[in-house]
């Protein structure tokens, strides 16, 4: 059930990009700067979703759950710092982002702390 969860929620990252991209192009059309760097976000979240998939797949890769765990974190901080550009921490867009990544962290942690499953044998 975990494993379902752990890649539902990294499909849902990506999903969440590709709505962000549409997003972007509408809200940024005409501001190629701005655009640029919001496609840059969009980019670093279909790779934190892909990553997280890959990882789903190979348990015992600590390395690459610390570096899904490491980019989650610096994700989450841009969603948290665009919450309050925005002027509320109930901004749908980061609040949804941020709960996605916030439970994508959980099983990279779980992942990178305990490669061989949880709970650990002993």
């Amino acid at each position: 059930m975990g494993k379902m969860i752990d890649r539902a929620l990294a499909v849902l990252l990506i999903l969440g990009a590709g709505g962000h991209t549409a997003g972007s192009f509408n809200a940024y059309g005409n501001q190629p700067m701005v655009l640029l760097w919001a496609l840059s976000a969009s980019i670093l979240v279909i790779l934190l979703g892909a990553l997280n998939l890959l990882r789903g797949g190979r348990p015992g890769d600590r390395a690459l759950a610390w570096i899904c765990a490491a980019g989650l974190v610096a994700w989450m901080g841009c969603c948290v710092a665009f919450a309050a550009i925005a002027g509320t921490w109930l901004e749908p867009h980061a609040a949804i982002f941020l709960l996605l990544s916030a439970g994508l962290l959980a099983f990279s942690l779980r992942a990178a702390l305990h490669p061989e499953g949880w709970p650990p044998a002993g």
